[in-house]
């Protein structure tokens, strides 16, 4: 089984530290490469092609040396040297960068330290993982407060086509890991509407479960993995099972909203990240061709709650 290269985005923050040393470790590991990339605002470029064209070039290099001076800095002691030393400097907003580089690297995930912000500052500067989840086809793997190694994966599904990739990426990893896996799948109350008529609400959740038993189970081919369903809403499930288990690991799958969706009604990804219980990976679900064309013929859409 082999793996594919792993980007760290990284700062000079405790938390890029980590990260990058999450990365590292996972990479040596799987026995692939693990690459440390730091984008810096290149406002003092676009100031010196105004003001001081002459000296822009100068003045651009001596700014991205100084960035990775910083950055290096706060990784020192953190990464072994060879890793630090090859730490990749762009111009550019993170998330382009970030992915520019995964796709050049062809890399199988992005790993990000995890920071809390508030309302207010994800409204005005957003959030790189955040971003990041939205718009990547790579894995994204964001670090939580939790510093020990990974020995409980929990994957949470629904019972969507996004089922597959996150239970066979959490497979995969807690092989690597020889972590224990547990997977749970939330059996989600239907919403009640003024006006609208009951439903059978045994009938319902017999529903669910026939589905999961035929559809969802069957993808599950580790071992020794455990397989749970619950009842409630998606995030007070997960938030629940981490802490009860516990979890050191949630992985969960997304096929990416827009973002007049995500504004408005949100998602339990983007939830999960702006709380962070616990490490988070955020596994990309691609529409398949079935689906797509369901949906281009005005045929009812299936979305994954994960999302």
């Amino acid at each position: 089984m082999t793996w594919k290269a792993i980007v760290v985005g990284v700062d000079s923050s405790p938390e890029a530290a980590w990260a990058a040393s999450f990365g590292a470790e996972l990479a040596k590991t799987a026995g692939t490469s693990c690459h440390l990339v730091h984008a810096v605002r290149d406002v003092l470029t676009a100031f010196a092609l105004a003001e001081l064209p002459e000296q822009a070039q100068e003045l651009s290099e001596s700014h991205l040396t100084h960035a990775k001076d910083d950055v290096q800095h706060g990784l020192w002691g953190v990464v072994a040297p060879e890793i630090a030393e090859h730490l990749v400097i762009r111009p550019g907003r993170p998330t382009v960068v970030l992915k520019e580089i995964a796709t050049t690297l062809d890399a199988g995930l992005i790993v990000l330290g995890g920071k809390h912000h508030t309302a207010l500052e994800r409204w005005f500067a957003g959030s790189t993982a955040l971003n990041v989840a939205r718009t990547t086809d790579v894995p994204l793997l964001v670090t939580g407060g939790n510093r020990g190694p990974i020995r409980r994966i929990l994957a949470a599904v629904d019972q969507s086509y996004a089922a597959q990739p996150t239970i066979k990426t959490a497979e995969r990893l807690a092989t690597l890991l020889g972590a224990e896996l547990r997977i749970v799948c939330a059996y989600e109350p239907l919403p009640i509407l003024p006006d609208a008529p009951g439903y059978d609400v045994d009938s319902y959740y017999r529903m669910l479960d026939e589905h999961v038993q035929r559809e969802v189970w069957p993808l599950v081919l580790h071992p020794k993995a455990e397989k749970v369903t619950r009842h409630g809403l998606a995030l007070d499930v997960i938030t629940r099972e981490v802490a009860e288990w516990p979890a050191d690991l949630v992985v969960v799958g997304s096929h990416g909203k827009g973002f007049v969706d995500r504004l408005l009604i949100g998602s339990v990804t983007e939830r999960l990240l702006n709380q962070l219980p616990t490490s988070l990976l955020v596994v990309p679900a691609h529409v398949p061709v079935n689906v797509k064309a369901a949906e281009q013929s005005g045929a009812r859409k299936t979305e994954p709650v994960f999302a």
